[in-house]
């Protein structure tokens, strides 16, 4: 791996962020068991903050961003991993306090590997990356808390999005009767491609509402956060359940205990980031079962690595369906 190879790195000068697409010698690389040739990536809602510099995502200074990636191993300094194994790399402060996956290389610590879950390939893992095992974890969260098919229709907020969109076709994979929320209504043939069985305005929810509303939800999926997510835990129905994971209109929650304590509704925050191997892969198996290829085809469009500065603010105006793979060699 003498040759330079390709990534986005971030400096920033003064208070403002500044990012580069350049190369990089293997000098530069952070410490770590395992070097990925990477593949593919992602660019999430947190890339996006990152590399505009909107958020305060970056922990350390330069800084590769990108929270997934996907590859082969290329070379190993772990009795677990062996050049030619394929991986996926998802969380762990990629992207944060770590050199992420918007590069051609990256060098890890073999703890936060998994290899290739069955039936997927490297893109189709990008297509899920950790929108997708978010999404899995929320389903899980209210499959655990008792939620079975047949007990009521499920709200997912923020449907188009990227967690949104994987949500819907997992819940309605299992069963569920989904309502889907949007503000984007040419996305009514998409989000019941997927699944949902109606659409509602996401209007409905983004405004200050009563304390306690009309029961609706047996169990909600809340990638929006703020007003959203209050009015959603409003109108959850008697003990049901709420599993929060996303903050795309803001990160408070102007609500009541009222939902809590006169309804005995649930409130799950969801956290996708240093979750143990064990929970991932139980997280993958359900997309995998619940998640068909053309279902994930219809959510993922691409781009290139070259692409990818210019690309973030878009992301971050909530223009972009599902969910955007990153061919990093192109």
């Amino acid at each position: 791996m003498a040759a330079p190879f390709n990534a986005i790195v971030l400096t920033q000068e003064g208070k403002a962020t500044r990012a580069t697409l350049r190369p990089v010698e293997e000098s530069e690389l952070p410490v770590g068991d395992v070097d990925v040739r990477v593949s593919y990536s992602t660019v999430n809602f947190k890339d996006a903050l990152a590399i505009t510099g909107r958020g305060a995502i970056v922990r350390k200074w330069p800084m590769v961003p990108g929270i997934d990636l996907a590859g082969q191993v290329e070379a190993s300094r772990s009795p677990d991993w062996k050049k030619g194994d394929s991986v996926v790399v998802t969380g762990w402060g990629l992207g944060e306090t770590h050199w992420g996956g918007l590069s051609q290389v990256a060098r890890l610590d073999a703890r936060w590997l998994l290899a290739m879950p069955a039936g997927f390939s490297e893109r189709q893992a990008m297509a899920v990356g950790t929108a997708g095992f978010t999404a899995a974890l929320c389903a899980r969260a209210l499959e655990k808390h008792g939620l079975v098919p047949g007990d009521g229709e499920v709200l997912v907020t923020g449907a188009a999005g990227g967690v949104g969109s994987i949500a819907v076709a997992i819940l309605a994979g299992m069963g569920h009767t989904v309502v889907a929320s949007t503000g984007r209504t040419s996305e009514i043939d998409y989000l019941t491609g997927l699944g949902a069985s109606r659409i509602v305005d996401r209007a409905e929810f983004s405004s200050p509402g009563k304390p306690l509303q009309t029961e609706r939800w047996a169990g909600v999926v809340d990638t929006v956060g703020s007003h959203t997510l209050a009015n959603a835990c409003a109108a959850t129905r008697w003990n049901g359940a709420v599993a929060a994971c996303g903050l795309a209109q803001g990160h408070d929650f102007p609500g009541t205990v009222m939902p809590f304590i006169l309804r005995g509704v649930t409130l799950y925050g969801i956290n996708s980031l240093q979750n143990p191997n064990a929970e991932r892969r139980e997280a993958w198996a359900l997309i995998a079962k619940h998640v068909d290829a053309a279902k994930l085809a219809a959510i993922t469009g691409e781009i290139a690595l070259s692409e990818a500065i210019a690309f973030a603010p878009t992301v971050l105006e909530g223009k972009v369906r599902g969910r955007t793979v990153v061919d990093v060699n192109r």
